[in-house]
């Protein structure tokens, strides 16, 4: 009726070219999100490497305050009149850093 019958005569199209269009959507899968990704992630784990005593930190809630002391896993920050001790992960970045406020 409205369906194509393949004909005898033609032949059939390779298996791989049936793959090819899956292939590149898991390329550019692969570069629009798992590649940014692992770069977030690496750039995350070189500022915790470079937290230090002094430093002014916005936490990930919010939360704007002085490095006081950086342990294995954890700092210990002050904000205003409070002190806490929070997670490394929780550190969004480095507003200011400690000291001296030199650029070079």
């Amino acid at each position: 009726m409205g369906m194509q019958q393949a004909q005898p005569g033609q032949p059939q199209p390779p298996i791989w070219t049936s793959m090819v269009i899956p292939a590149l959507l898991l390329v550019v899968f692969y570069f629009a999100l798992i590649r940014p990704q692992q770069k977030r992630q690496k750039q995350q784990a070189e500022l915790l490497k470079a937290v230090k005593s002094g430093d002014k930190i916005l936490t990930n809630s919010g939360i704007i305050a002085t490095v006081v002391t950086v342990k294995e896993k954890s700092l210990t920050i002050r904000s205003a009149d409070a002190k806490f001790e929070i997670s490394k992960s929780a550190v969004a970045e480095i507003t200011e850093r400690g000291g001296a406020s030199s650029e070079s």
